[in-house]
């Protein structure tokens, strides 16, 4: 299964103690295969750093690096779907070029990405992909 995580979802499962932890622990476990830009690798980057410091935010995009199940992807059309907030686009772009099952978020702007038929691109909550990696 690919998915697309937002950085929001990633930032609230990184913490030891997140109630959102089983979802960085499915990464690690490779029960799906993560999809990335560099675009996205920089975002994460930018947060975890604002978030926690450099150090935690350079050995997380290490860590992502080197994982089998996350999978670089290479963007070469920009759909420009999201008008609300353009820097969401690169999460869509990712999950279309990389035939993401699932882009995983609980930012609204996503959800005008319900009524467009193509490309389609399947937007899910926390809670629902729960329900997902629990029925694996």
């Amino acid at each position: 299964m690919k998915v697309v995580l937002d950085t929001n979802v990633l930032i609230v499962s990184i913490g030891k103690n997140s109630k959102y932890r089983w979802l960085f622990d499915s990464l690690l476990e490779k029960e799906f295969q993560l999809l990335i830009t560099n675009d996205i690798l920089t975002e994460f980057e930018e947060i975890i750093t604002q978030k926690t410091d450099a150090t935690v935010a350079n050995n997380i995009i290490q860590m992502l690096l080197i994982r089998s199940n996350v999978i670089k992807i290479d963007v070469s059309y920009k759909w420009n779907l999201i008008d609300a907030d353009k820097e969401d686009n690169k999460f869509v772009d990712c999950a279309v070029a990389g035939s993401a099952d699932y882009l995983v978020t609980e930012d609204k702007h996503f959800n005008t990405l319900k009524t467009i038929d193509f490309p389609f691109v399947r937007v899910i909550s926390i809670a629902e992909f729960k329900e997902i990696i629990e029925n694996i």
